[in-house]
């Protein structure tokens, strides 16, 4: 039964190579449009609410034209998995483009950072999301999302300073995605080892989110459906995980 159906498949392929016949296109961008759906709604979840989900549609439509576009039939790779790539690569890079986290939103960040800081000092232990709530006068689901926006930013802000670095005076160089150096292979590994040292500090529903949105790459209400969660106390506890991680390493690397 399933054939025919790779058949038809790749008749629209042949036709959109081959003729670029717009029909074919259209019918091949609404086959793969859940591939942006996914990753909107996997991406969205660690952005402000003011973050219009249209826009990151948008812009994950970019990169679905893009990876039709330059699709190679002929390699030996799937074309969702190849537009997976795209589709991702282009929502993040319009969200560095765009100043997606607004300035009142990033001094909140710090200002958490602050109070992490004297809390910690006080109580000589990590602190939970409840107490910093309760200790700054705000909604514990605001300081899940601060944490979530904070987490997602810096990982935004890494990848600018690798961009810019690769930028400055490199750009006679042809970078290689596939292909690490010794040094950024060992750089890899101690940092994989040590994240997967601090996972294991984490209590087990925490481990099992994480595991299942960065390893089975579920979504948050996929997540909830199969925890008999709803998508929200999920996202509480993937925002307590990562509050907690973040403070793990951030220890590690002072003390080192």
């Amino acid at each position: 039964m399933t054939q025919p159906i790779l058949n038809d498949e790749q008749k629209l392929w042949n036709r959109w190579i081959n003729e670029r016949d717009p029909d074919a296109g259209d019918l091949l961008i609404k086959k793969y449009i859940s591939l942006v759906s996914y990753h909107v709604q996997r991406i969205g979840a660690s952005l402000p609410k003011s973050v219009s989900r249209d826009d990151l549609m948008s812009l994950g439509m970019v990169g679905l034209f893009d990876a039709l576009n330059k699709f190679d039939i002929n390699r030996d790779l799937k074309f969702d998995t190849y537009a997976s790539f795209r589709v991702r690569g282009a929502i993040i890079d319009g969200l560095r483009k765009e100043d997606w986290l607004p300035r009142s939103a990033r001094e909140k960040a710090k200002k958490l950072d602050v109070q992490i800081e004297q809390l910690e000092q006080k109580y000589m232990r990590h602190v939970t999301p409840e107490e910093l709530a309760e200790h700054m006068a705000l909604p514990v689901e605001e300081v899940y999302q601060t944490v979530q926006e904070h987490f997602f930013s810096n990982v935004l802000s890494i990848n600018e300073q690798q961009d810019q670095e690769e930028a400055d005076g490199k750009s006679f160089v042809i970078r290689d995605d596939t292909t690490k150096t010794p040094e950024q292979a060992v750089v890899k590994s101690e940092l994989l080892g040590d994240l997967a040292e601090n996972i294991q500090k984490l209590n087990d529903k925490e481990q099992l989110v994480l595991s299942l949105f960065y390893t089975e790459e579920l979504t948050l209400t996929e997540i909830g459906e199969m925890l008999e969660l709803s998508t929200s106390r999920i996202s509480q506890i993937h925002s307590k995980a990562l509050l907690k991680l973040r403070k793990l390493l951030t220890n590690e690397m002072i003390n080192a």
